[in-house]
């Protein structure tokens, strides 16, 4: 993305409507059959029109899947869908170790900066989803044929357990600067950004924000409140929800499932603004491309589907007149979003884990 998404959307008055980022089989009855091959807009691949069983890769929330699904499978019962779901680190370098084997038939919301990295790497076959003028510009990739598409934004928030706060006598952190406070030690988890969309959003939305060094300086000052990293970008807000770690460094729509299940939380967006990444779709590229692949790339972005994706998230790549703000959010989202530029984001993605992990890898959990 050359523009930063909160100006572009705030401009095209984007529709405001949330969410982000373990490996599960989840199918629907169906038969696989022999492939077809038919005709390709790449003189190189084949198109399998026979095939009903479809493997996805997927960092979408497990709880959120089967109810996307349900349309897909009412248009097409007889395809097999085979998901393969993990956080989005583990996603994305699944698929770049699966390179010359490439297991998956399509990747369904996986942050776009890990798409922009299998891009630069050849892996993406370019394909243009039916309605995919009706996806807002900086929500997809530039090419004349799209590598990629997106669907929604997630965003950095704090899901801080109040009951727990009261009993410490402490008040609860609005923005990063509080974070680093001394007596908030011990008492934060936050996502390990090697194998979270969400600690990497989050890293990375620092270093856009503060610059380079500044932000270096102040992840050691977090670091020494962090009484440890773990490997999933919903595993803080639930374990601040449970009150075993008070503060989770998390995203939106995980700390607003946990308030809706009962627990004593407060979802807090930091002050400065939020790092961010986009949800995104697109099909990998192999010898022969299934034809249903095709079909699943052009229904995850139907109006049935956004409906879906408007109950958890606040930013829909889709401009709207009927979109909702999902119970959790402020009255402009967009708001909150820092500037970031998710193409620079994939290019230094490598350095700054890089980074990272050799200052703070330390106190992550074990995998």
């Amino acid at each position: 993305m050359k523009k930063s998404l909160g100006s572009a959307v705030a401009l095209l008055t984007v529709a405001l409507m949330l969410g982000a980022c373990g490996g599960k089989a989840v199918g629907t009855d169906g038969a696989k059959t022999s492939a077809a091959p038919a005709a390709s807009a790449n003189a190189d691949v084949t198109v399998d029109t026979k095939s009903k069983d479809l493997t996805v890769y997927t960092a979408l929330e497990d709880d959120q899947i089967k109810t996307y699904l349900t349309t897909f499978k009412a248009k097409y019962p007889d395809v097999k869908v085979n998901i393969v779901r993990d956080s989005t680190g583990i996603v994305t370098a699944k698929l770049l170790a699966e390179k010359d084997n490439t297991q998956a038939d399509v990747v369904w919301g996986l942050a776009a900066t890990s798409l922009l990295v299998l891009d630069q790497n050849s892996m993406l076959e370019p394909y243009a989803p039916k309605g995919v003028e009706r996806i807002l510009s900086d929500f997809k990739d530039k090419n004349a044929v799209t590598h990629w598409v997106g669907i929604d934004a997630w965003e950095t928030a704090f899901i801080v357990n109040k009951v727990e706060m009261e009993k410490r006598k402490l008040a609860i952190p609005q923005s990063y600067e509080d974070l680093v406070k001394p007596e908030y030690k011990g008492l934060i988890t936050m996502p390990n950004p090697s194998s979270s969309g969400t600690g990497f959003l989050t890293v990375s939305g620092l270093v856009q924000l503060k610059g380079n060094d500044a932000a270096w300086d102040y992840m050691n000052k977090l670091h020494n409140n962090i009484a440890m990293y773990v490997h999933s970008g919903s595993k803080p807000a639930k374990l601040a929800g449970t009150g075993e770690y008070p503060i989770g460094i998390s995203f939106g729509y995980r700390g607003i499932q946990e308030k809706k299940a009962g627990s004593p939380v407060e979802v807090v967006f930091p002050k400065e603004g939020s790092g961010w990444d986009v949800e995104a779709n697109a099909l990998m590229k192999k010898k022969v491309v299934k034809q249903v692949a095709k079909d699943f790339l052009d229904w995850a972005i139907t109006d049935d589907v956004m409906k879906e994706y408007n109950k958890n998230y606040a930013i829909l790549a889709v401009k709207t007149d009927s979109a909702k703000i999902p119970d959790g959010y402020s009255v402009d989202p967009v708001k909150q979003l820092i500037k970031n530029d998710l193409n620079d984001a994939a290019k230094k993605r490598d350095s700054v884990l890089a980074e990272w992990d050799k200052r703070f890898n330390a106190k992550s959990e074990p995998k």
